[in-house]
């Protein structure tokens, strides 16, 4: 897909979020204020854009083979599933406001000499097609990212996609949820299905002090508060360009 026209569709998902104030759980947030960043605009890279089209390329390839996504538009595709990722990915991790310069640092963690925290954990919960956890990896790349997803045919895609972009620190875990046990500082889950069973399960998985991201329809908000009432949600925020969505994250309390 033409990477100019994926720029064009992408910048409501990367624009401003006045007054949002994300939750946080250290060292993810550590460059600056994470208000000061959600204030500003943001944009791609080239190279972050082309590690889009070539996915873009490979989704609708292996989509004619089996089912990774109901949506065959490649501008659909853009706007439903990679500006929803890249808009909570913006969220939970907004000092990688700081774009990518060139190929490696766009697709491998920090090498440089200067002290760094730990990459953030980040386990992407029943992952399908790969949204959010990938476009999270291409938006910050110093994350260590796991891609569960117990569907053997969708696993094999991710490990592709994961090997065609040349990404780091990518795990594909081809098990269910309630089978894994490793916990991580952030989770996010999508469009899951048994969202009853799959949120309690996608809290255990969130570390002390860790994040959960979820992106759900407004009419889940009050279910997902009772359904893990040990959770400190932060307020819904509204995704762009949808009439009912939201991203919804919550805090592991110490």
């Amino acid at each position: 897909m033409d990477v100019h026209h994926i720029a064009e569709l992408l910048p409501p998902f990367l624009s401003r979020i006045p007054g949002a104030e994300p939750l946080r759980s250290e060292p993810v947030v550590t460059e600056r204020s994470g208000e000061a960043a959600l204030e500003q605009s943001a944009a791609l890279s080239s190279i972050q854009l082309r590690l889009i089209s070539i996915y873009i390329d490979l989704l609708l390839r292996w989509n004619s083979r089996i089912n990774l996504t109901a949506v065959r538009d490649p501008s659909e595709i853009v706007t439903r599933h990679f500006g929803e990722s890249f808009f909570a990915a913006r969220y939970l991790f907004p000092r990688s406001t700081r774009i990518a310069s060139d190929a490696t640092s766009a697709i491998q963690p920090n090498s440089g000499t200067e002290a760094v925290p730990p990459p953030a954990r980040v386990l992407d919960l029943g992952s399908g097609a790969g949204f959010p956890g990938l476009p999270i990896k291409i938006w910050a790349p110093d994350v260590h990212l796991t891609l569960l997803e117990s569907n053997f045919k969708k696993a094999t895609f991710l490990r592709e996609v994961v090997r065609a972009l040349g990404l780091t620190a990518v795990d594909v875990a081809a098990v269910r949820g309630e089978d894994f046990s490793a916990q991580a500082d952030v989770v996010t889950l999508r469009a899951v299905e048994c969202f009853e069973t799959i949120l309690p399960t996608a809290t255990r998985l969130v570390a002390v002090n860790g994040r959960l991201g979820a992106l759900i329809g407004q009419g889940q908000v009050e279910r997902a508060k009772e359904l893990v009432p040990q959770m400190r949600w932060g307020k819904p925020v509204p995704i762009p360009l949808s009439s009912n969505r939201v991203l919804m994250v919550g805090c592991v309390p110490r």
